[in-house]
């Protein structure tokens, strides 16, 4: 077995290691953008349906008739508060106080929490009214419009509880911080298109 040699007075090859910069930030803030993108789409969808079959009543209750409101209004004001709390909590991060930043984010979760408790209390109280999703395709529609937004409410409480155990354990390291931002642009995602609910369903089907 022959071993090869450099040619005399021949330099050796020098190799030089490259060091890889990280792109988890941006990286991570990317991927959450492209899935906030496809939920935009979700929702369009929804309430591109919701657009069409608002009116099919098969001659039962519309929005007119069933929603009150007062309770919505309450409902609203709940979720609004919450991102407004999620935004103190997001201060407090940018000082580095942990202690501050879970407070508001447990101000946030009870919010969040309130708001679904109203939602699935007017659920109940419309089921018993025999406004059920099968009784026409308006309800069908609506139902399935506000109970994902619901859905996706339900999702962000487990997550922002879970990063409250995460800040607990283990500060406010650089990976926490990324994820209390993608939790926060989250949750004021929601907020926007229950603006829109609460617009183009609720306040539109009370005047049809």
């Amino acid at each position: 077995m022959h071993e090869t040699t450099a040619p005399p007075g021949a330099a050796a090859p020098v190799f030089y290691q490259q060091e890889e910069h990280a792109h988890g930030e941006s990286g991570t803030l990317l991927g959450f953008w492209l899935y906030l993108m496809s939920d935009c789409l979700i929702f369009a969808v929804l309430f591109a349906t919701f657009g069409v079959l608002g009116r099919n009543y098969a001659a039962g209750p519309s929005g007119a008739d069933l929603f009150d409101l007062r309770l919505v209004a309450l409902n609203t004001s709940l979720l609004l508060l919450s991102s407004i709390t999620y935004g103190f909590a997001m201060l407090e991060v940018e000082r580095e106080r942990v202690d501050a930043t879970l407070r508001w984010l447990a101000i946030t979760g009870v919010l969040g929490a309130a708001f679904l408790g109203f939602e699935l209390y007017e659920f109940a109280h419309l089921i018993r009214e025999g406004a059920t999703p099968q009784r026409s395709a308006f309800l069908s529609a609506f139902f399935t419009l506000v109970g994902t937004h619901g859905l996706h409410v339900t999702f962000g409480i487990v997550w922002l509880v879970t990063l409250m155990v995460q800040v607990r354990r283990r500060g406010l390291i650089a990976e926490n911080q990324r994820r209390l931002m993608c939790l926060s642009m989250f949750w004021h995602f929601l907020d926007v298109v229950w603006i829109g609910v609460f617009t183009f369903v609720y306040l539109m089907g009370s005047m049809r």
